[in-house]
């Protein structure tokens, strides 16, 4: 099994987090959804297999190309 790390793909606050750690989560499912320029973005799972770790909290910043979950394949 291999983990891969979920990235920003944009700078932007953490408006929901949509998944849980130990949830099935296929590709392009919405990890989470950020809120930038009055937008809500979500950010979709590059590989389907199970949410392992998030790494930031509701309300926080990112950076683009912060990574902000890790799933296991």
């Amino acid at each position: 099994m291999a983990n891969r790390d979920v990235r920003s793909d944009i700078t932007g606050r953490v408006w929901k987090i949509e998944a849980q750690v130990g949830d099935a989560i296929g590709v392009d499912d919405a990890v989470m959804i950020l809120e930038s320029m009055k937008m809500e973005i979500p950010v979709p799972a590059p590989i389907g297999g199970r949410l392992t770790k998030i790494h930031v909290a509701e309300g926080d910043l990112v950076q683009e190309g912060q990574v902000v979950a890790t799933i296991e394949s």
